[in-house]
């Protein structure tokens, strides 16, 4: 359990074929685009991945075709949470029978537990399961934030838990985070724009989505940040802020996928309820995509 995530990790999306099911011939390509990138890890089944919508079927390809692509060559943190502790738990099983290497688990939406109750939700996937966790705290999906105090006594109480995605975009929190953890335990951004300054603060890196389009300069980003060249870092994340935020014009991972579709990577097929860009935000994602040469 003493892996250190660190660096940039892409939060992967899942492409889809016309007919709507996975395509998996583009899913291996993105794997490959993101090892040739020198990523430092790929997290099939996110949020980026629209893992709302995978059914148990396709949530176990999307992961097994992932492990397979990587062979070896990078951490697969599999995404398995859920507001069921119950489904969680099931859902960590088959992501640890399909090979993967740790898992992101986003704190349960919707039912707005306690911190007694995250601790016992957390408490009882590791008992489960063992693998790593990484513990991800996004308020703007779930509807609470996980406090400082809370994560720093999650990270204590529950050895398997051995890192955080935190994208509450607040940095005094993240702060508190880093300062209150162990040396082992890895703080990553939840957000791409924060990556330099969470980093800059003792963050190890980012769980990305620019780094489904950009995975070698999201990766040059974050090694320049672990090597203390913030000069570097500094030049990276101001080339690359444009695109951070165009991801975001929309709902994530809406903007990603046209992005890559764009880009000849994917099919631009979202499951419902995500639909297409509404045209006037496409065609700003446009012009950042042309002004970087990314199309």
């Amino acid at each position: 359990m003493s892996k250190k995530f660190s660096g940039a990790i892409t939060a992967l999306v899942t492409p889809f074929q016309a007919d709507g099911k996975v395509d998996v011939e583009s899913l291996k390509n993105l794997v490959r685009f993101q090892i040739k990138g020198h990523i430092s890890g790929i997290v099939p089944c996110g949020t980026t991945g629209e893992a709302a919508t995978l059914d148990q079927d396709e949530y176990r390809l999307v992961v097994e075709t992932v492990v397979k692509e990587a062979k070896g060559r990078v951490p697969i943190i599999a995404g398995a949470g859920s507001n069921d502790t119950h489904k969680a738990i099931h859902y960590s099983q088959i992501a640890k029978k399909s090979g993967a290497d740790a898992l992101l688990h986003v704190t349960p939406y919707y039912n707005k537990p306690t911190p007694a109750g995250l601790l016992a939700h957390f408490k009882a996937i590791a008992k489960e399961v063992d693998l790593p966790i990484i513990l991800y705290n996004v308020p703007g999906r779930t509807g609470s934030n996980v406090s400082a105090a809370t994560t720093i006594k999650i990270s204590k109480e529950v050895p398997s838990v051995v890192g955080v995605k935190e994208a509450s975009g607040n940095i005094t929190q993240m702060m508190e985070i880093v300062k209150g953890v162990s040396s082992s335990f890895s703080v990553l951004s939840g957000d791409d724009a924060f990556t330099l300054p969470l980093m800059a603060v003792g963050g190890v890196g980012i769980i990305s989505v620019a780094s489904n389009e950009v995975p070698k300069a999201m990766s040059d980003l974050t090694a320049a940040c672990l090597n203390g060249d913030f000069a570097k870092a500094r030049k990276l994340h101001y080339e690359w802020l444009d695109l951070m935020n165009i991801n975001f014009i929309e709902s994530n991972p809406i903007p990603v996928k046209t992005a890559l579709a764009l880009m000849g990577k994917i099919k631009e097929v979202f499951r419902l309820p995500l639909v297409g860009m509404e045209e006037k935000n496409k065609e700003s994602l446009k012009a950042v995509l042309k002004s970087h040469q990314l199309i």
